[in-house]
């Protein structure tokens, strides 16, 4: 699938339909992502929509009043709008779409069939698809990875670490010399804190791969959670002889963001040796010239990891609703079914053609250099939808794409050419039902908090093989089995609905 299904429809004015379309975007970047194909793709469907467009940080109040009083947009566009506990919630509210999917929209019925993934993450868990799914292009297989300070390496003259005990004695010479060059050996922070949690990624080569649903993972194809894992003892253990070595930032669970930021970008030059994020340049700020990515340690086992959770990163669910009193839907779905195609998604992702995008002679395309001084990322956020609404691209789509990368995706997809042989599969984007939901959300006040708590104390003191006994005792207490019973059913259901 490349250009997709374009149908030529001839709508008259009387024919025209009026939408109200409520949206929500992370911060006040304007309206201009509505400008070029968002806009001019609606006369050919007879629609014309009204966008009400809401600011993150706003949207959870106004979100209330607006459900509250029953005075609702014709269709909600975009992932955050609603989460799905809302969705199931209000289930009532809103059009079941897999029938009229199969009817209108045969680009995504095709995109379904060729990736069944997609209808896997669409499919709520009373077997309805109230959300349509989307597919990003452009994004990687590795999300967050560690980086490091090659120019210390370079200073201490040490070979880049392929081992987890080569990577601790990296982090000693980081600890015992002056890596930074400024002759003092004190005041190098071996491994400090990131943009990503601490813990899993230091624990990584130990194979505990962090997800992001309930610190949920997959081994040998089965649901398993994380923190009560052999794997993950071994992995806590090791990072508290390290802490105790002084080799990972005392502060590193007691400082806030800020602290963490203004450690790696300190304007007096590099102090922090190793820290895990997005980019580079997003870590460490002005430093960001000194570091490079950390290869996929080996760990214990022999095998190499890397942070990986692919479903979460390139799919998602619930980029459009609709409302069940909403008229006319199919005219809806025919327009977003055009959303669908290569030429709609990178367009919705970027920005359209002649603004932020261009399409080439030769069918490839190129992300034009942003304006106005900002950087490429923003550029994207202010003139397309970026991550929200409906998308679709073949595997090999970013093949097609001319970006610069030296920053933001281009950078990121760099990058992952050397990780994502690496990845391995997680606990996917399952749905719950409404019950599952309410569990799900008493249990883990007292199960996320306490093993998390549990691992930080670890961490700083010590203890876990004397522990952990009492540690899994106190989880079973808490209601783990009963946890690990809705992970198992809600997986279960994720791989039936394939079918």
């Amino acid at each position: 699938m490349t250009s997709g299904i374009l149908p030529s429809l001839a709508v008259s004015a009387q024919d025209v339909s009026e939408y109200e379309i409520a949206t929500v975007r992370w911060s006040d970047w304007g309206t201009d992502y509505q400008n070029g194909f968002v806009t001019d793709s609606q006369a050919e469907f007879g629609i014309n929509v009204t966008w009400d467009t809401y600011v993150n940080s706003d949207w959870a109040d106004q979100k209330a009043v607006i459900m509250a009083s029953g005075d609702l947009p014709d269709a909600f566009l975009g992932s955050n709008a609603l989460s799905d506990s809302e969705i199931m919630q209000n289930a009532a509210l809103f059009l079941p779409l897999e029938d009229l999917i199969a009817e209108h929209m045969p680009n995504l019925t095709a995109a379904m069939e060729k990736e069944p993934l997609l209808k896997q993450i669409a499919t709520a868990a009373d077997g309805h698809i109230y959300g349509l799914p989307t597919k990003l292009p452009m994004r990687p297989v590795v999300g967050n990875q560690l980086f490091i300070n090659q120019t210390w390496l370079d200073n201490l003259g040490l070979e880049m670490p392929q081992t987890y005990d080569e990577f601790v004695e990296v982090l000693r010479a980081f600890k015992e010399e002056d890596a930074n060059g400024n002759g003092d050996a004190t005041d190098e922070i071996p491994y400090g804190a990131g943009n990503y949690d601490a813990i899993f990624a230091y624990i990584l080569p130990f194979n505990v791969r962090n997800g992001y649903e309930y610190d949920m993972a997959l081994q040998d194809g089965e649901p398993i959670y994380n923190r009560i894992t052999e794997e993950y003892k071994q992995g806590i253990e090791a990072m508290a002889a390290a802490y105790a070595e002084g080799l990972i930032d005392s502060e590193i669970f007691t400082q806030d963001t800020s602290m963490g930021e203004a450690k790696r970008q300190d304007t007096a030059g590099a102090r922090v040796g190793v820290a895990a994020g997005w980019t580079a340049d997003a870590l460490f700020g002005q430093n960001s010239d000194q570091y490079v990515a950390l290869p996929a340690l080996e760990g214990p086992d022999g095998n190499r990891y890397v942070i990986s959770d692919p479903d979460h990163l390139n799919y998602n669910r619930n980029e459009f609703l609709i409302l069940r009193d909403t008229e006319n839907p199919e005219k809806l779905l025919q327009w977003l079914d055009t959303w669908y195609t290569e030429d709609a998604s990178i367009q919705t992702f970027y920005g359209s053609f002649g603004i932020a995008t261009q399409k080439n002679d030769d069918g490839t395309y190129t992300v034009l250099p942003p304006v106005g001084g900002e950087t490429a990322d923003i550029s994207a956020w202010v003139n397309s939808l970026r991550d929200f609404g409906p998308k679709y691209v073949t595997d090999g789509f970013n093949d097609k794409v001319e970006i610069d990368e030296t920053e933001g995706d281009g950078l990121k997809l760099i990058l992952d050419n050397d990780l994502a042989e690496f990845a391995l599969p997680a606990f996917p984007r399952v749905s719950y039902t409404q019950e599952e939901i309410g569990q799900l959300t008493t249990l883990t006040i007292d199960i996320s908090s306490y093993a998390s708590q549990a691992a930080t104390r670890w961490v700083v003191e010590g203890g876990v093989q004397d522990e952990w006994d009492t540690y899994l005792d106190t989880l079973n207490q808490m209601g783990l089995e009963n946890f690990l019973s809705i992970m198992d059913a809600a997986y279960t259901r994720y791989e039936e609905s394939a079918q």
